[in-house]
């Protein structure tokens, strides 16, 4: 009887643990589909912190560091009033990420028929591999590219907006005023990027190309 009793124990404390284990798993996949939107994807979230160190709550407050990482190994801090504790959680997301289509030579501006979108682990994944075609599309590919092969961001530049020589727009603008003139860049520049550009009275200013080729400078 002792024995009956004994595993009847042992058997209700196994069932107790995996009830936590996947009310507390259950939360965390809340936590961060909530975080990183309705997507689409698929979250699954493995706590890897051993039990005994998990808070001792049933409603844990869960943040992450500002910077933390969407996907991936991270730690998470689950907090019961005054008692904090960390987690550490591997978090599994499935979704749609781009592959090169064909190979991609180095120098070739990539075309949307270059990619394909398909679907597999993004934590596995290289960081800033594109996600969506238009993360890479009319980007300039840095090196070769081959078939099949996840495309990163940091694969491809973006187009030059302006070109050192290129005769450009330049517009000073301030406080109910707005001057244009025209000058010659003096460097490369792509959307958004800052460029040197050599005025006709021989004055070099710095701006920022805008998405048409203008130099723009606040005053």
């Amino acid at each position: 009887m002792k024995k009956l009793n004994a595993l009847g124990v042992a058997a209700l404390t196994l069932l107790s643990a995996q009830a936590c284990a996947a009310d507390l798993t259950a939360q965390l996949n809340q936590f961060f589909k909530a975080r990183n939107g309705q997507n689409g994807d698929a979250i699954e979230v493995v706590v890897k912190t051993p039990q005994a160190q998990w808070p001792q709550c049933d409603n844990p407050q869960f943040s992450l560091p500002g910077n933390a990482r969407l996907w991936g190994m991270m730690s998470v801090a689950a907090n019961c009033d005054q008692n904090r504790r960390y987690l550490q959680v591997q978090v599994q997301v499935t979704g749609d990420y781009i592959v090169a289509a064909q190979p991609i030579s180095r120098g070739a501006t990539v075309n949307l028929s270059d990619l394909k979108t398909v679907k597999g682990r993004l934590d596995t994944l290289p960081a800033r591999t594109a996600v969506t075609p238009d993360d890479i599309v009319d980007a300039v590919a840095l090196r070769d590219i081959m078939p099949g092969q996840p495309v990163n961001q940091m694969m491809v530049r973006q187009p030059w907006r302006v070109k050192a020589g290129q005769t450009v727009m330049v517009t000073a603008s301030g406080d109910g005023f707005a001057v244009t003139s025209e000058g010659r860049a003096m460097n490369n520049a792509t959307s958004a990027q800052a460029v040197r550009v050599r005025m006709g009275s021989g004055q070099i200013v710095s701006g920022k190309v805008n998405a048409d080729g203008k130099i723009l400078i606040s005053l």
